[in-house]
């Protein structure tokens, strides 16, 4: 929410004008993704419909019904969203998501054919393989042990304490426990899933890192020029799909 309505649409207009510079996405080897406020959505939908972009929301309920003030899964398809953010560090903190919360949203956001951008990550620092336990752990919470569901997901690895710092995790810390994920992954069959880095990213990280899918941009594509020095990042990387996205 840094930005009102009127500035979010004129910034996403930039946006749009960044992917549509550059034909190669259309490819459909780099997918760049947008999450806006949920005011923004039908607007957003209308931007972003002759571009490559992906159009996600920031949160769901987890049914439609008597839930006041939240949004449905099925009523974000119907506005064209194809992703959905869930579990985010700071709605588990302020707003009490409790792991059998967000597993419902997981479930139906699936269920009305969105795909869950599943936010985890780690409170503190930790050693690559306790915070890739943690990190599975979080999977398993949130798909309630049914690794079919996980594989429907793409997962936002955000470790907390990175997220609104001066800067990110070191690119040795985020691949070597991106690659210790993926490893514990490859035992349900899973070593391929998308895991995009977030948590103070911005342009000049994504080259650095290893077994990463792309980046979850935050307060550094404000400018929609770092968006598209991500973009270029991520075309320029060698045979492999890169998912770099801004919200």
């Amino acid at each position: 929410m840094y930005m009102g309505y009127a500035q979010s649409l004129a910034w996403l207009e930039q946006l749009v004008k960044e992917v549509d510079a550059r034909p190669a996405l259309a490819a459909g080897r780099v997918v760049p993704f947008v999450i806006p406020s949920f005011p923004v959505l039908p607007a957003a939908a209308d931007l972003v419909a002759l571009s490559p972009v992906v159009l996600g929301a920031q949160d769901c309920g987890w049914a439609d019904g008597p839930w006041t003030g939240e949004v449905a899964p099925s009523m974000l398809a119907e506005l064209g969203v194809g992703l959905v953010e869930i579990g985010h560090a700071e709605r588990r903190r302020w707003f009490d998501e409790t792991d059998a919360m967000i597993a419902r949203k997981v479930g139906a956001a699936v269920e009305s054919g969105l795909t869950p951008l599943l936010c985890v990550g780690e409170d503190e620092p930790a050693g690559p393989d306790a915070a890739a336990q943690i990190v599975l752990d979080q999977i398993s919470a949130a798909v309630s042990g049914d690794w079919s569901l996980a594989a429907r997901l793409v997962m936002a690895y955000e470790p907390v304490w990175a997220i609104g710092a001066p800067e990110p995790a070191s690119a040795d810390y985020v691949s070597t426990v991106v690659g210790a994920l993926r490893a514990a992954l490859g035992q349900h069959g899973l070593a391929a899933l998308p895991v995009i880095y977030g948590g103070s990213a911005k342009p000049g990280l994504l080259p650095q890192l290893s077994g990463v899918s792309g980046l979850f941009l935050g307060r550094f594509a404000h400018d929609a020029a770092n968006f598209g020095r991500v973009l270029d990042e991520a075309l320029a990387l060698p045979n492999q799909a890169a998912q770099p996205g801004d919200r």
